[in-house]
């Protein structure tokens, strides 16, 4: 067998869990895995920030199924990247975060660039881990277990110059593997779960980020389809079962008027199951959104300390299993006989139709309308994103991707970038709002040297419309939320892509066919009046 590095090791495991992309900007500290990963037959993307490399690397993780990889070097590199390690940490995301540094007898005397990576990294990392000489095998071993088990995450590895491209023997060791999640155990508490659903006459399913993986999705598709089980989700969790079905009402969690359709029917329900539902995601009105002793059966990966809400009956472990044995042998009957779910979608239809004018929500329908069924979507952070993921209906889990725990900006673009890597077959078009597009402006560069026909359409308003609508409800000014337009169509095509402004619905109508059938990237700035939202969600 050849000589291989640390950095071969790592690179080879990598490829071997089937990782196909790495996303970063390089740097003197991570040259040596940038060409192994490169050698493994991992695709280094150069990104313009380190912060849309970890979008980058979710989006592609969201079609492929495989952990994430973000590069950055030394320093600057690791901090830039902060905030998408957190986002990671909070939308359950498994990404192997590569971090380079310099060796430990070099930091003693050398300060240039140097501070403690990990203490840094901690409080967003499910954890931190320090590639050492001797036993880079069990590092990147522990590190993948880790970020997939459970609920998935971001894994940190500090890779030192010396280690990653010095010779390394493999450790030999053996990583102990992370024990798979079972079903709940049978018993007096799972007695009693499945006496209280098979008696239910209005059962309702509420499902999160962690009814996403592939068994957990199929399973709650199942029981809603066959035991006729209204469905509710988190905006992550967004077309669990297509939302044109007659049982799915919708995403919930940050839009008041959908909460006032919803949360009725929720307390109305005599048998609340929670499959993977976890309330990261949620606002406020869902804290504590049935008084405590409802009749509520939680299926939970992982043991949760939130005290968002109460369960009469929680199990923690496999999502699928539990649900699996909660139905088990529990007969077919009917289901909200009042209609109380149809009536809640006719209101929910009724409160997010197009307004027959110019507006954010008219466009957002028209695009629906227009875009393909396998159209791939994200949604950047802000007022739009609201009203938005409450209009757009999803045919299939991950079809909508956005930072719906953290909420943070700027994600939109990279998401969508990373989507069309992995699923070059499929459009995909990003919805984001025009300070939002500011904030990332470089990755429209990213786009034209990747070649990725991606769709950006822009919401236009020239105000940080979210939190000038939040100043207003508490009488302050509007301080810091307003600013001057930018030429979003002059500025793409200048940097390679196709630019269009609209202002009615036949101008947007053309340019999202146009937008659709091009060869390279569009934006089409949207623009609408400040205060376009108001009263919308």
């Amino acid at each position: 067998m050849s000589e291989r590095t640390g950095a071969d090791i790592i690179a080879q495991r990598l490829a071997d869990e089937g990782c196909r992309f790495a996303f970063g900007i390089p740097g003197g500290e991570v040259l040596a895995l940038m060409d192994a990963l490169t050698r493994a037959g991992i695709r280094f993307v150069l990104t313009k920030h380190e912060n849309n490399a970890g979008f980058m690397a979710e989006g592609a993780y969201h079609r492929d199924g495989k952990p994430g990889i973000l590069l950055a070097t030394i320093g600057p590199g690791v901090a830039n990247a902060v905030n998408v390690v957190a986002n990671a940490y909070q939308d359950r995301v498994p990404l192997i975060f590569l971090t380079g540094c310099v060796d430990d007898t070099e930091a003693l005397t050398y300060t240039h660039q140097v501070f403690d990576h990990q203490a840094l990294l901690r409080p967003v990392v499910k954890a931190s881990l320090r590639a050492t000489s001797g036993a880079v095998d069990v590092v990147i071993e522990k590190a993948l277990a880790i970020a997939q088990s459970g609920q998935p995450g971001p894994v940190h590895i500090d890779v030192p110059i010396g280690v990653a491209e010095g010779i390394e023997t493999p450790s030999g060791m053996a990583v102990a593997p992370i024990p798979a999640a079972s079903g709940p155990a049978e018993g007096q508490d799972l007695d009693a779960a499945r006496a209280l659903f098979a008696k239910a006459e209005r059962p309702l399913i509420i499902a999160g980020v962690d009814a996403l993986e592939p068994g957990a999705a199929a399973s709650v598709a199942d029981i809603v389809e066959r035991y006729s089980i209204p469905l509710i989700t988190t905006y992550k969790a967004k077309g669990l079962i297509p939302e044109d079905s007659p049982l799915a009402m919708g995403g919930a969690g940050l839009s008041p008027k959908a909460d006032a359709i919803l949360l009725p029917l929720v307390r109305q329900s005599d048998c609340i199951i929670l499959a993977g539902y976890d309330p990261i995601e949620m606002r406020i009105g869902w804290r504590a959104p049935w008084p405590a002793g409802a009749p509520v059966i939680e299926f939970s990966a992982v043991a949760h300390n939130h005290s968002m809400h109460s369960a009469r009956h929680v199990f923690v472990g496999d999502v699928a299993a539990g649900l699996g044995a909660l139905t088990k042998e529990a007969p077919v009957r009917p289901t909200w006989q009042g209609g109380e779910p149809a009536a809640a979608q006719r209101a929910l239809a009724d409160t997010f139709k197009p307004t027959g004018d110019w507006s954010p929500a008219t466009m957002v329908h028209k695009a629906r309308e227009l875009a393909p069924a396998e159209t791939l979507t994200t949604a950047d952070s802000g007022a739009h994103r609201i009203l938005f993921s409450q209009i757009w209906a999803c045919r299939e889990p991950r079809g909508l991707m956005q930072s719906s725990a953290l909420c943070t900006m700027g994600c939109a673009v990279p998401l969508a970038a990373g989507a069309k890597l992995a699923s070059p077959e499929r459009p995909v078009v990003a919805f984001i709002g025009d300070a939002g597009l500011e904030m990332g402006l470089g990755e429209l560069a990213t786009l034209r040297d990747l070649g990725l026909p991606v769709v950006i359409v822009v919401f236009a308003d020239r105000s940080l419309a979210l939190i000038e609508l939040k100043q207003r409800q508490r009488g302050l000014q509007g301080v810091g939320v307003d600013f001057d337009a930018t030429d979003f169509a002059a500025v793409a095509e200048a940097m390679g892509g196709n630019g269009m402004t609209v202002d009615d619905v036949d101008s947007f109508q053309a340019a999202f066919s146009r937008a659709l059938a091009a060869d390279r990237f569009s934006v089409i700035a949207c623009t609408f009046d400040r205060k376009a939202y108001d009263h919308a969600f």
